[in-house]
């Protein structure tokens, strides 16, 4: 069998989406590693995060390879991560949580499942 040597994107959903649909092991196996050659090489990272762009590829990447986030990172397309948000002023209710803990009954000490047993 004679193997492509180029890496198309049309190719590897193709047989992400043949996967999918047949459950084809072959052909998951043959997408994921043509992602993977891919991924792990810095002259294709830009291929391979168009690939991302389909939902089966994204999840194979999610799942599988993980290099998704990481490429993009490396070259700087990812937005920095924002501060936490100042936390909100505590706002008081008048007695909210007391109103809520008197609507239940009192349940009296539970039973225990063990009577013969000293506590």
């Amino acid at each position: 069998m004679s193997r492509s040597p180029r890496l198309s994107r049309a190719a590897i959903i193709g047989q992400l989406k043949l996967a999918s649909r047949k459950g084809d092991r072959v052909a998951l196996t043959l997408a994921t590693e043509q992602m993977k050659t891919l991924a792990y090489s810095p002259r294709y990272w830009e291929k391979y995060l168009l690939l991302l762009s389909h939902p089966l590829a994204r999840l194979v990447d999610l799942a599988v390879i993980k290099q998704g986030e990481k490429i993009a990172r490396q070259k700087g397309w990812v937005k920095p991560k924002r501060p936490p948000a100042k936390p909100a002023p505590a706002r008081r209710r008048g007695g909210g949580a007391r109103a809520r803990g008197s609507s239940r009954p009192v349940a009296a000490t539970q039973p225990s499942l063990f009577p013969d047993l000293p506590v």
